[in-house]
This record gives C-alpha cells, structure tokens and sequence, in this order.
C-alpha cells in the first residue's frame, strides 16, 4: 500500500509516495516537486514522469547470475572485491554514500562475483546494477 506524504525542504514543497514494509514489492518510489504554498502547480501526469525516467542499462551479467542494485542514488566511494572473489551473504562489497552518510552495499546471496558494473566514483541511481555474484 502507497502512502502519499507532502515534505517541505528549504521552502519547497514535495509530495513522496512510500510502499509500506512488509507490503507486496511494486513501482519504485515517486517523488514529485510541488510549486511552493502561495502558487500552487498542478502535479505532472505520470505518463511525464515516465518519459523522464532514464532507460535501463544493458546488463554485463552473465546468464543465472544473481544481479545486485543500488537502493538508492549516490556515489560509490570504495570496492571491497574484484571480479572471481568468493563472498557470503550480508559480506561488504561496496560503499555507496548517499546524502553524506555512506552506506555498506552487501552481498544477498553467497557466490563468487561475476561482474563488477561501477567504478569507484561513479554515480548510480536506483536500480541501476551494482554487480552480479554467480
């Protein structure tokens, strides 16, 4: 189930949609810019938001490999693995930061890493793939 909250940060007003936790997984989160309170715009059409959003990468992958994302936008700051290591689950791969705070990207799955997607200080966005463990 999608909630819908109207945040105000530094005077702009944003309307943020959240799936609540243990609800069944769907569309990413939307957040969509509201005009400020004295000039109120009306919302853009999903169909808008939908064209804005970039195009998936192609996956470097290899067949059955299981393809980890980024959970949210930032900046990979380090890479604690290389392609054929062996990882368990919940082990360090990589570090994302996100709004100052760095986040430690873990493996899901144990395996051996199959394909490095990023490079250290490159941007990601939600979704885009990470790496891949086969």
């Amino acid at each position: 189930m999608l909630r819908k909250f109207k945040i105000s940060i530094d005077g702009t007003q944003y309307l943020v949609e959240m799936e609540e936790v243990g609800a069944p997984a769907g569309a990413a989160p939307v957040v969509a810019a509201l005009a400020p309170a004295a000039a109120p715009a009306p919302a853009p059409e999903p169909a808008a938001a939908a064209a804005a959003a970039p195009a998936p990468a192609t996956s470097a992958a290899p067949a059955g490999a299981h393809v980890q994302a980024a959970a949210m936008p930032g900046t990979i700051t380090n890479i604690h693995v290389a392609v054929g290591d062996k990882v368990e689950v919940n082990q360090p791969v990589m570090v994302l930061e996100a709004m100052k705070m760095e986040n430690e990207v873990v493996a899901e799955v144990a395996g051996i890493v199959a394909s490095i997607a990023v490079a250290k200080g490159d941007m990601v966005n939600p979704g885009q793939e990470l790496f891949s463990i086969a």
